[in-house]
């Protein structure tokens, strides 16, 4: 049997259901068995590769605007995944979000897997923007962010002010593409089997159970969950 459980996760941070997502396989592992022999890898993921920020956004405004809706429905929406949230002991400041391009907080989450701290990373770059109202895209908000998990000031600044990881970030979204990823989160279990959407904490635990005790891992990805789970995509989140 292979000594680590891989768990690969396609999320973007702009994405609130993937924070609810980590929440909810982090609720799983601690009642896995072996958890300890579980590695987790993020992975890349753009909801809106080519947005560009402006002063003037508006998170509901835009929300109606993209769906065709009026204000009302898309502030009933971003309650209704508050409470989401709140199920998950997690606090949603949607009044205060700041609209972004996640490309930069990506390539810093890849510089934080050379040192093993990407998963405390992604942690606080979701808490930054759907919590605190922080501007993911500011290059001081994020070396500040990424100086907490003890990443080097040099490497920081370095990677903020150049393409380093760029390729990485596009690597991460072809293979999403490749395998079929319509909406994040996505996870996928050592290979073999994956599960769309932020799903209960009991389909991440019998997901891994399934796998470890299976103990032979195949190539073929199979999709246990589709998208019918809370996820986001690139129309939105559902």
């Amino acid at each position: 049997m292979e000594n680590k459980l891989k768990i690969q996760i396609w999320s973007d941070i702009m994405c609130p259901f993937c924070y609810i997502g980590k929440r909810r396989i982090e609720g799983a592992l601690q009642n896995f068995k072996y958890k300890d022999a579980v590695e987790i890898e993020w992975k890349s993921f753009q909801l809106d590769p080519n947005f560009v920020a402006s002063p003037n956004d508006n998170l509901v405004e835009h929300l109606a605007e993209k769906y065709r809706k009026d204000e009302v429905w898309a502030q009933d929406m971003l309650d209704s995944m508050t409470q989401n949230a709140k199920n998950s002991g997690l606090d949603f400041h949607f009044e205060k979000a700041i609209m972004a391009n996640s490309q930069h907080a990506h390539r810093l989450l890849h510089l934080a897997k050379k040192f093993n701290c990407a998963d405390d990373l992604k942690e606080l770059l979701f808490k930054a923007y759907l919590t605190d109202g922080l501007d993911i895209n500011e290059f001081t908000v994020l070396k500040n962010i990424a100086l907490q998990v003890g990443l080097n000031v040099e490497e920081i600044d370095e990677v903020l002010h150049s393409n380093t990881f760029a390729d990485e970030v596009q690597k991460n979204m072809l293979e999403a593409q490749n395998i079929g990823v319509q909406g994040v989160p996505f996870f996928v279990f050592d290979a073999k089997y994956a599960i769309s959407g932020a799903q209960h904490e009991e389909t991440f635990l019998n997901t891994l159970n399934k796998v470890w005790e299976e103990g032979s891992f195949d190539s073929n990805v199979i999709l246990l969950k589709t998208t019918d789970g809370d996820s986001c995509g690139v129309d939105g989140c559902d």
